[in-house]
């Protein structure tokens, strides 16, 4: 294997930085110490091969370093990182198989080749399209959105999240930073991914994301709790938290147990426990491990009185006192609905034993330090907002919180290099909706408000969205709940005027646009990104394009330079003409001047990335050490069990039928619950990710569809009371929708509920039986969102499984 550059470790980085400033006292060039071998970006090894380094850009929370064998101007294969110091285990740090892969993807049958438009007189979704110029496209996009800003005014423009190309430094900026310079546009808050735990949970708990500690701050012996978190799965590959994760269990015999209604890989593959529950009762098992703690005598309540609000009479705030409003009120059955929530009668919700519960109750009390923390899974259903309160709060019972080997309850924390993003400049409009309730802000426009959809810095929308862009994302007909709802939505001109859709393939989603551009893979354009979301590892990926751009496709920066000189801001736009690899080099050059230390850019280029180790914090937190000098940015200046800011909210917003907003976090099954299932639907549906995909990106490519396929997870038993052995096509049907697919009969999910992955593309004829072929688990789900965030819901699915015949 060739060795070609250096990868940075701790030790190599700050012996590197001395040596650094020698050079330059004595006026010698720096590069020598990075200083790449003979094989290196644009060095050819005599067969007309180079080596172009690269990495991964999908959202999986990676940057994978790829190594790209590339030959007369076709990729013929491609390597992880396998050049880097030893030190740092570079070897075992790779990418994993969708980034290596990438080969057939870029490839594709799939790939957007010349811009499109919709063939007039059809409809959305009937996909006819006809080939155009791009001249005719960027006339027609720069002609719409100035005909509908002066008809409705900036607010009616949105631009959609971008996904599919995260880690570099352009994703959608270029039109934000376009949009800012002709009048702004509406913007969202929140994401699909974390919206209860970010806007729902957060706030109201710790202000700020407060006391999050990466995995590698798990001391030796340590006890980990994890709910609904399954990094092995999603963000297995060496720049992510699975690799992470396997570190320190093996390193420092970390012992591992997980919460899941799911099997995952970290329990199949890497040792943990799995302690299976049913989906959405988190709460309720918090709830019952509270109250052995309480009845035993096991909180800490030195620290909750010091520390927090809410959790006892003593630590209420003054104005909510003598009312029975605090968390050991409700757990231990003096509170609002005097049910005392023993194990046993969290035994009964979440199905796990309850002398199961008792004993987690005990090891969680008994370790020091212990590490509690929570994935994704648990806050996308319709309680979420609550769940991941709920979570925090177990830490806080003991005292596990601000310290060294601890965390908040929350996520795992992460950090990077501080590499900035292209600017985007001023938004002159401040108002932010919700992101999961786009559609709703096409369909119902001036009817959403601050208090019955969560919008910001105004009493409500003006009007709809009428000018949507979706750049890199594939959220229109595949990523967002309800697809029927939603495409019904978009197919109606008379809402949404004007839809683009950027992307590097024809994805499910482009069937609903106007317009269907033709982007450069990340892989194909100049791009630099940080390392990915490992708290301790921070870094610099420099990706070149590998050949030249084939066939139409022009990258989003350079495509909205047209546009901006349509509107007459090109030079506002591009501040005098800089191209996006100058923009590359200018970004990494600001970050030089607080890290003098790093790489020069040409230096990196030939490097193709660098990585380097920083020691994880053993500090304990500030707010710990004296928390009237250093108060957290909540209401209180406290840890909040109890929020003021949710008991006004209780007061004065208008919620969905089956939603509760609480001070408190306590248990309720939320909209379609595990307690709402029925004789027609008698399954709870969950979609999970898996390895195959990084939510939509990739579920195309046959390589990795071959061997991580969409199928119905269903336990024995079920499969058995419903006729249905392995590999049996099946139809997966809820009040939103169906979808065919095949069975994966498995103890790896409990009784009573179904998984299965999500990410496939919708194949469906909308005119039709909207039977979807292609398998995408939102033609299931609902638009019923999470009462205090509005995020997502899409876990809270009843449904039913049938075997098809013939």
């Amino acid at each position: 294997m060739p060795t070609d550059r250096t990868t940075l470790t701790r030790r190599t980085f700050v012996a590197s930085t001395g040596a650094l400033g020698a050079l330059a006292a004595c006026g010698t060039a720096a590069s020598a110490l990075y200083a790449p071998t003979s094989r290196a970006f644009g060095d050819e090894s005599g067969d007309g091969e180079s080596i172009v380094w690269t990495h991964c850009h999908v959202n999986c929370g990676g940057a994978c370093v790829l190594q790209c064998h590339v030959q007369d101007g076709e990729l013929k294969y491609v390597e992880s990182d396998n050049t880097g110091d030893a030190s740092f285990g570079a070897v075992e740090a790779r990418a994993c198989l969708r980034g290596r892969s990438i080969r057939p993807w870029l490839g594709s049958a799939d790939r957007l080749n010349y811009p499109m438009k919709r063939v007039e007189g059809t409809k959305r979704g009937d996909g006819q399209y006809e080939r155009i110029s791009w001249d005719e496209a960027l006339d027609t996009i720069a002609s719409e959105f100035k005909r509908i800003t002066e008809k409705y005014g900036n607010e009616s423009v949105f631009i959609q999240e971008c996904s599919g190309v995260e880690q570099n430094i352009m994703m959608n900026n270029p039109f934000f930073r376009l949009f800012n310079l002709l009048g702004g546009e509406v913007t969202r808050y929140g994401s699909y991914s974390s919206a209860a735990i970010s806007f729902g949970a957060v706030p109201y708990t710790y202000g700020t994301s407060w006391g999050n500690r990466s995995l590698k701050t798990i001391q030796e012996g340590e006890l980990v709790v994890l709910f609904g978190f399954a990094p092995n799965d999603m963000r297995m590959a060496g720049d992510g938290p699975g690799y992470d994760l396997n570190v320190v269990r093996e390193t420092k015999n970390a012992r591992v147990i997980v919460i899941d209604p799911r099997r995952n890989e970290t329990c199949t593959n890497q040792g943990a426990e799995w302690i299976p529950i049913v989906p959405g009762t988190d709460a309720a098992l918090v709830a019952g491990i509270a109250h052995e703690l309480i009845s035993q005598d096991l909180v800490d309540l030195d620290f909750l009185h010091t520390y927090c609000v809410g959790f006892d009479e003593e630590s209420m705030p003054e104005d909510a006192r003598g009312k029975h409003l605090s968390y050991r009120d409700y757990i231990m059955g003096t509170g609002y609905d005097q049910v005392e929530k023993t194990p046993a009668w969290a035994a009964s919700i979440t199905k796990i034993p309850a002398e199961r519960i008792v004993k987690l109750a005990h090891e969680i009390a008994e370790s020091d330090p212990c590490y509690i923390c929570q994935g994704l899974g648990p806050q996308r259903h319709t309680n979420g907002d609550n769940a991941a309160r709920a979570i925090m709060v177990l830490p806080q019972l003991v005292g596990q919180v601000g310290k060294p080997g601890t965390t908040s309850g929350g996520t795992i924390g992460n950090d990077d290099i501080g590499l900035s993003s292209l600017p985007t400049g001023d938004n002159p409009i401040k108002t932010k909706f919700p992101n999961f309730l786009w559609p709703e802000a096409i369909r119902d426009g001036a009817k959403l408000t601050a208090t019955n959809a969560g919008i910001l810095n105004a009493d409500g929308l003006k009007v709809g969205i009428k000018f949507l862009v979706n750049y890199g994302n594939n959220m229109m007909a595949n990523q967002n709940a309800d697809i029927g709802f939603t495409t019904d939505i978009l197919r109606d001109e008379s809402l949404c005027e004007f839809i683009l859709q950027y992307d590097v393939a024809w994805t499910a989603s482009c069937n609903w646009a106007d317009i269907v551009l033709p982007d450069l893979a990340p892989q194909e354009t100049y791009s630099l990104t940080a390392a990915g979301e490992s708290n301790d590892v921070e870094g610099i990926r420099f990706g070149q394009p590998l050949y030249e751009p084939k066939f139409e496709r022009r990258e989003v920066y350079e495509v909205c330079g047209e546009l901006a000189r349509r509107l007459g801001v090109y030079d506002e736009y591009s501040e005098g003409g800089m191209t996006r690899e100058d923009w590359c080099r200018k970004l990494y050059d600001e970050l030089r001047e607080d890290k003098p230390e790093l790489p020069t850019y040409d230096e990196g280029v030939k490097m193709g990335a660098f990585t380097y180790d920083i020691e994880p914090s053993t500090e304990v937190d500030d707010f710990i050490l004296d928390p009237v000098a250093n108060p957290l940015e909540t209401a209180t200046g406290k840890i909040q069990i109890y929020s003021p800011e949710l008991a006004e909210l209780t007061e004065t917003w208008k919620l969905q039928d089956g939603d509760v907003i609480s001070p408190i976090p306590v248990y309720y099954p939320g909209f379609d619950g595990p307690d709402a299932v029925t004789d027609e639907f008698p399954f709870q549906i969950v979609d999970f990710h898996h390895k195959g995909t990084t939510h939509s990106t990739y579920a195309a490519n046959e390589v990795l569809h071959r061997l991580s396929p969409f199928q119905a997870w269903i336990n024995p038993i079920d499969a058995e009371r419903q006729g249905i052995a392995d590999l049996d096509p099946v139809r997966l049907v809820s009040a939103q929708g169906e979808i065919r697919t095949t069975a994966k009969v498995t103890n790896r999910v409990i009784p009573g509920v179904i998984m299965y992955p999500q990410g496939a593309w919708h194949d469906a004829d909308m005119q039709g039986d909207r039977v979807d072929h292609g398998g995408c688990s939102n033609t299931l789900t609902s638009r019923h969102c999470c009462p205090v965030s509005k995020g997502t819901g899409q876990h809270s699915v009843i449904g039913t499984i049938e075997k098809v015949e013939g």
